[in-house]
C-alpha cells in the first residue's frame, strides 16, 4: 500500500542523491533511495530533459508503488550549439569518469575564444502509482573556465564559473549550492505541487528551514 509520507529519490547518482536529500528535507517526509529498496532496473533514456525525467519516475513509481521523484540535467555549452545537454552524463562514453568528461569538453571546447558560456538546466518530474506526473525546471546560468577549481560538488561543477559569482559550482559549500544551482531551482519551482499531492505543511523557509532559492521565470 502506498505511503503518502514516502519520497523515493529515484537516481543511482551519488552526488544527485545526495544533494537531493537536503533538498527534499522535510519535516514528516521519509526520504527512500533506490538502493534502499534494492532497486537496480535501469531505464533507457533518451534527448529530451523531460522524458528522460518522466520515464524515471513513472517506472520507479509504479515498480515501488511510491511517490516518486526523478531528474535529468545537463551541460549546455554556447560553442558546443547546446552540447553536451542530455547527452551529459554519456559524453566520454558510459564507463567514464567524472575527470574523462570534464577533460574531453576541456578538448572539445580548445578551438574556440573564450568565454564559453553555458548553462546547467533541470527538469524534475514527480510521479504517482496511479499515474500523476508533475514536471518543473531549473536552470543556472555561468560559463566554462580552462583550469579545474574547487573540490566539492561533481560532475561539471569543478569548470563551472556561475554567473555573477567569482565561484566554480565546486568552490561554493554545499548549502551555498543547494540555493542557487539548476537542481535546487528545479526543486524550488515543485515544492508547491508536492506540498499539495504529499499534504505536507510548508516550511517557513525552504527545505529544512534554508531560505527559499530565487525565483528562475520560465524560458
Amino acid at each position: 500500500m502506498m505511503n503518502g509520507r514516502v519520497l523515493l529519490i529515484a537516481t543511482a547518482n551519488p552526488g544527485k542523491l545526495r544533494e537531493m536529500r537536503a533538498l527534499f528535507a522535510f519535516p514528516g517526509l521519509e526520504l527512500v533511495s533506490l538502493a534502499d529498496l534494492r532497486i537496480l532496473q535501469e531505464v533507457d533514456e533518451g534527448s529530451d530533459y523531460a522524458e528522460n525525467a518522466r520515464r524515471k519516475a513513472t517506472t520507479f513509481a509504479v515498480q515501488s508503488w511510491l511517490w516518486t521523484v526523478a531528474d535529468d540535467s545537463g551541460l549546455e555549452v554556447d560553442a558546443l550549439d547546446g552540447a553536451p545537454g542530455p547527452h551529459s552524463a554519456r559524453l566520454a562514453g558510459p564507463q567514464a569518469s567524472d575527470a574523462d568528461r570534464r577533460r574531453l569538453l576541456l578538448e572539445m571546447l580548445h578551438p574556440f575564444p573564450r568565454p564559453w558560456t553555458a548553462r546547467f538546466r533541470c527538469t524534475m518530474a514527480l510521479a504517482d502509482p496511479g499515474g500523476s506526473l508533475d514536471i518543473a525546471a531549473g536552470i543556472c546560468e555561468g560559463e566554462i573556465v580552462p583550469a579545474e577549481r574547487g573540490s566539492g560538488g561533481f560532475g561539471y561543477d569543478p569548470l563551472f564559473l556561475v554567473a555573477g559569482r567569482k565561484q566554480t559550482m565546486a568552490e561554493l559549500s554545499e548549502a551555498e549550492k543547494n540555493m542557487i544551482s539548476h537542481r535546487a531551482r528545479a526543486v524550488q519551482a515543485l515544492l508547491p505541487t508536492l506540498q499539495q499531492r504529499l499534504g505536507l505543511e510548508p516550511p517557513s523557509g525552504g527545505p529544512s528551514g534554508r531560505p527559499r532559492a530565487p525565483h528562475v521565470p520560465p524560458r
